[in-house]
């Protein structure tokens, strides 16, 4: 029996400091519910986990990004439903005025109707945006026309990478660029005589048709995002499981883990105050002698 070095006592509180060490870091996993709290508990699991992490962020902005190109191309085909009305109104006023049967005073009011019809579309098509961005094209369309005519495009970014990117056409919209003229191209079209008005006919048939071409291709552009964003959705989703099964801890395999080493932890303890009795026996020795 020994006094000047216990020996027995400092293996036991060695064990003790490493079964603490333990139990610490499940108790931090257990409470932050991660299972890679710093990288030193997997180094590789960090690396990977952290770049499922950026791929997720870039998804779910994604997502969003879709959802607002939506409202965009909804905003512009809403504007052009009701430029689709208008131009159908224009097309009975051009019937009407076209018929024998009309005195110059009526054709002179379906005229005033016409020319406010035309303003309001000029209107809509210069005032329509989303977020301050104009959703059909500016500038003075081409000569001899034939809508529709593109004028540029607006890019959405539908993807994490920067090759994952959609174009959707802007048009020139106003009454000129829908061919709302007169025979010049350049003066605006009349109702006022039934020969004007017959001439107006075809005419406001091929702006009713170029109107639709640009509505279908606002259809198309939104079948297109509303796919992509399922497509995100689940990619997102099956990238958050992957990363959850890396990075989360597993409660009921850690919280098994932790009684353990609170077992050992309380087994340390006792054996600490056994190891610390031993030195104490020899003194009593010393003292019967």
């Amino acid at each position: 029996m020994r006094i000047a070095h216990n020996i027995s006592g400092m293996n036991t509180s060695r064990n003790q400091g490493i079964v603490k060490g333990k139990l610490g870091k499940s108790l931090e996993k257990l409470s932050s519910g991660y299972r890679i709290v710093r990288a030193g508990d997997d180094a590789a699991g960090l690396a990977i986990s952290e770049g499922m992490r950026s791929q997720i962020a870039g998804l779910n902005q994604a997502m969003r990004n879709t959802e607002d190109g939506v409202g965009m191309v909804n905003t512009g085909e809403g504007a052009l439903q009701e430029v689709h009305a208008m131009l159908h109104r224009l097309e009975t006023l051009a019937i009407e005025s076209a018929n024998g049967t009309f005195n110059s005073v009526a054709r002179v009011n379906v005229d005033l109707e016409k020319k406010e019809i035309m303003e309001e579309i000029d209107r809509i098509c210069k005032n329509t945006n989303f977020n301050e961005n104009e959703l059909f094209g500016s500038g003075e369309p081409t000569v001899p026309i034939t809508p529709p005519e593109e004028s540029d495009t607006v890019t959405f970014q539908i993807g994490p990478s920067g090759e994952e990117t959609m174009d959707v056409k802007r048009y020139l919209m106003s009454s000129k660029a829908l061919g709302l003229m007169g025979k010049d191209g350049q003066t605006e079209m009349e109702l006022g005589t039934p020969e004007l008005a017959n001439a107006a006919i075809d005419t406001i048939a091929q702006a009713v048709q170029a109107v639709t071409v640009v509505r279908s291709e606002f259809g198309a552009a939104q079948n297109h995002l509303d796919h992509t964003h399922n497509s995100l959705s689940v990619t997102a989703e099956n990238m958050q499981a992957s990363e959850s099964r890396i990075r989360d801890t597993n409660m009921p395999d850690e919280f098994t883990n932790f009684t353990s080493q609170n077992i050992l932890m309380q087994a340390t303890v006792s054996m600490q105050s056994q190891a610390n009795a031993v030195p104490q026996s020899v003194l009593t020795l010393l003292q019967n002698a």
